[in-house]
């Protein structure tokens, strides 16, 4: 099957599933007030692949036909820049407010199935054989892939791996015939309404003894037993004036429950092998997906750069603080572009064939950005000031009594009409103050670990010969 329509994508959504949002059980995911907006938006990132399809698609590298760039396996630097063209295209339409767009999975497991020499290692060959199989059903079909890999958070003094005999985490509990039986819960999975497969593969390595937790695999959103509880919506009505962003962006977030679900062993890529679990993710991982993630980190900077521009020049704000403040979100978007071009020159090979970028710019720019991204909305919201609680609605908008005191009373600068000022300021609340908003801050900020922790993790990775070289220059110097 060639790549999805928007139209195929929400004719997959109507399955039976278990999804519940603001404690309704959801019957119909597409049409649902508070599902409808995002899915809908992501219908119309299927179609952005066929409306660009010399940038997003590409013919899949056996059947020839036409698939998202994002589920190839780059085997080239070339490739990497052509992947990157196809990923910048997605980010863009949602000026990257949707973290989880499907491209996200196709990267992730197009990372996977290239290194088939790491998820076989340790006696799994049958689980990378497996794997293998199933990104090709991946990209053949089209389908779109929510993940979790996330354990549950119960005494925080445990630690976040579950030890044997955590009875919440995810767990194997038998087998079956066909395949394995799995209990517990996981988080955080972002996009699971909107989601065909849920993913499973390992977050953080497990101590000894936990094998029964050392799983990965995909399985349906409709299987039985499954249950998603997603975190009160952030959708708001589908009114493109009042609300820009949140009427469509809201991607919504899952606790997932997996209350004794089969998983067909041609599912199940690694089952119990502690060893594999623990190394899979520590090498050519974060360097491939980190190309998607900083993308969209970079396309979120440049628009709020260019929104704090046009509220400034709304109010006629050229004071040096503002524009200093404007020029501190520039740098943390040219500081990102500049990381993402240094990742891509210094690209690599794995042994498997696989090319990833190169991961020190990323490492640096993933602990830092959760420390910029807060930043920016503070910026936005102290240039924004009282505008941003004082932007009329499109229904005051239409009052024939209103509309002529709205134009007269509240002009943007130099001539601005108030409509086009208001519309700046409402789509600046949206980005910055909304609902909507803050939960994209706690994303940002928590995506993964904290600043302090990712600091401190990214580090273990670095290249330090260089600056051991220059400190200890002087160190010999200094010798009597």
């Amino acid at each position: 099957m060639p790549a999805r329509t928007g139209e195929q994508f929400l004719k997959g959504l109507r399955g039976p599933r278990d999804v519940w949002v603001d404690g309704e059980k959801i019957a119909d995911v597409v049409d649902h007030p508070r599902l409808r907006g995002a899915a809908h938006a992501l219908a119309e990132v299927y179609d952005l692949h066929h409306r660009d399809a010399v940038t997003c698609l590409a013919p899949d590298p056996e059947t020839g036909e036409p698939i998202p760039v994002s589920h190839l396996i780059p085997r080239s630097r070339e490739d990497l820049q052509r992947r990157h063209t196809a990923l910048r295209q997605v980010a863009e339409y949602s000026v990257g407010l949707m973290g989880r767009t499907p491209d996200y999975m196709n990267v992730t497991y197009a990372g996977f199935a290239g290194r088939m020499d790491e998820w076989g290692a340790h006696g799994n060959e049958a689980g990378a054989e497996r794997l293998v199989a199933y990104q090709k059903f991946l990209r053949r079909g089209d389908v779109a892939l929510t993940h979790t890999i996330v354990q549950p958070t119960v005494d925080k003094a445990t630690g976040d791996a579950p030890s044997a005999g955590n009875a919440h985490a995810l767990r194997k509990v038998g087998d079956t015939e066909h395949g394995i039986v799995v209990r517990g819960a996981r988080v955080l999975a972002t996009l699971a309404p909107f989601a065909d497969e849920i993913a499973v593969y390992p977050g953080a390595p497990l101590p000894q003894g936990s094998d029964d937790y050392a799983l990965s695999f995909c399985i349906p959103i409709g299987t039985p037993g499954l249950k998603f509880l997603c975190r009160d919506s952030m959708s708001a009505p589908g009114n493109r004036f009042d609300f820009p962003l949140s009427g469509r962006f809201d991607e919504q977030d899952a606790f997932v429950i997996f209350d004794d679900v089969e998983v067909p062993r041609d599912r199940l890529f690694i089952d119990r092998n502690l060893a594999t679990y623990n190394t899979v993710m520590t090498s050519s991982w974060q360097p491939n997906i980190m190309q998607q993630t900083m993308i969209r980190a970079w396309t979120k900077l440049d628009f709020a750069w260019g929104l704090a521009l046009r509220m400034a020049s709304s109010i006629n704000a050229v004071d040096p603080e503002t524009q200093r403040m404007i020029g501190e979100i520039w740098t943390y978007a040219e500081f990102t572009r500049a990381a993402i071009v240094a990742a891509e020159a210094e690209a690599r090979e794995w042994p498997s064939g696989l090319w990833t970028c190169g991961v020190r710019p990323l490492h640096a720019l993933r602990a830092t950005l959760p420390l910029w991204f807060p930043r920016v909305n503070e910026i936005l919201r102290l240039i924004g000031s009282h505008n941003l609680l004082a932007a009329p609605t499109a229904a005051q908008l239409a009052d024939p009594d209103l509309r002529p005191l709205i134009d007269r009373y509240l002009p943007g600068a130099k001539g601005m009409a108030a409509e086009e000022r208001i519309r700046v300021f409402r789509l600046a609340w949206d980005f910055a103050g909304s609902a909507l908003a803050s939960r994209n801050e706690q994303y940002e900020r928590f995506y993964l670990a904290s600043s302090a922790r990712n600091l401190a993790r990214h580090l273990q990775f670095t290249d330090r010969s260089r600056a051991d070289r220059l400190v200890q220059r002087f160190l010999d110097e200094a010798h009597h």
